[in-house]
């Protein structure tokens, strides 16, 4: 089996990185490609992929393709490479709203995976959503989950909708986790803590946080009742958050991000 990865951006090196660590892969089996010339110098400079710099060189000789290129750059990428596909490549792609239809006709094969990928990837700890065409064998499933999962997790789901659906909840989640440690870093600051301080400050709780709830079984209702009680200080901020719905807006921002990867999938 070898693998090409299009695209060496922040979610295609991540994910040739991980493959690269893996046991199923090694240097000759993993290619990669990419259309900058800067991003050529220091993915050669890295040595752990078989780095290409001519389209054509590369993919006539994969037997699965990562697509992670931005959505807006497909048209013209499949154009270039429907001349040189087969009926017997598999395309994983990672992104956003290009439908798995789309991709079909784009390169004028059948057997598609699309992936709904996230940021944590990076540190080994992601989660991506998958599922395939009809076209995709249970064998070859399994081989494209192995990949996934060099990088984290991964989650089968049934149909095309919960793609666009871990796009609101895991794909841009880590974005509220990351507006929400703002939030709690400004409030540290205005405290009178220093930038340090507050950074370790925030940084621990929600480690130890999320440490606590993978360990037990416990929902995050019954871990909050443990850490307010009565009248205390814990109660008086879970007072103010739901004085100002603030549970509602959350959810709220997670649709909103679902009804734009749906609107991207129709846009497509």
């Amino acid at each position: 089996m070898k693998v090409l990865v299009i695209g060496a951006g922040n979610m295609g090196l991540t994910y040739a990185e991980g493959m690269a660590s893996s046991t199923f892969l090694n240097r000759r089996k993993l290619m990669v490609y990419d259309v900058s010339p800067d991003k050529i110098v220091l993915l050669k400079d890295m040595g752990i992929f078989d780095v290409h710099e001519k389209l054509e060189d590369a993919l006539p000789e994969a037997d699965v393709i990562f697509l992670a290129v931005k959505p807006f750059h497909s048209e013209e990428l499949f154009e270039r490479m429907k001349p040189m596909m087969n009926e017997e490549q598999i395309a994983v792609s990672l992104m956003a709203g290009v439908t798995i239809n789309r991709i079909q006709e784009g390169l004028g094969i059948k057997k598609v995976v699309r992936a709904m990928p996230n940021l944590p990837a990076q540190v080994g700890k992601g989660v991506t959503s998958y599922t395939e065409s009809k076209e995709v064998s249970r064998v070859e499933l399994l081989m494209v989950r192995n990949l996934l999962d060099t990088t984290g997790e991964s989650i089968h789901v049934k149909n095309q909708n919960y793609i666009d659906a871990s796009t609101g909840i895991s794909g841009s989640g880590p974005a509220y986790v990351f507006y929400f440690m703002n939030s709690m870093l400004e409030a540290a600051l205005k405290m009178g803590f220093s930038e340090h301080d507050s950074r370790v400050l925030v940084s621990q709780t929600f480690e130890g946080a999320v440490e606590l709830f993978n360990q037990n079984d416990l929902s995050p209702t019954l871990w909050m009742d443990r850490v307010a009680s009565k009248g205390g200080t814990t109660r008086a901020a879970l007072d103010s958050m739901d004085d100002n719905n603030v549970k509602e807006l959350i959810k709220e921002a997670a649709y909103a991000a679902f009804d734009r990867a749906v609107e991207l999938g129709e846009e497509s």
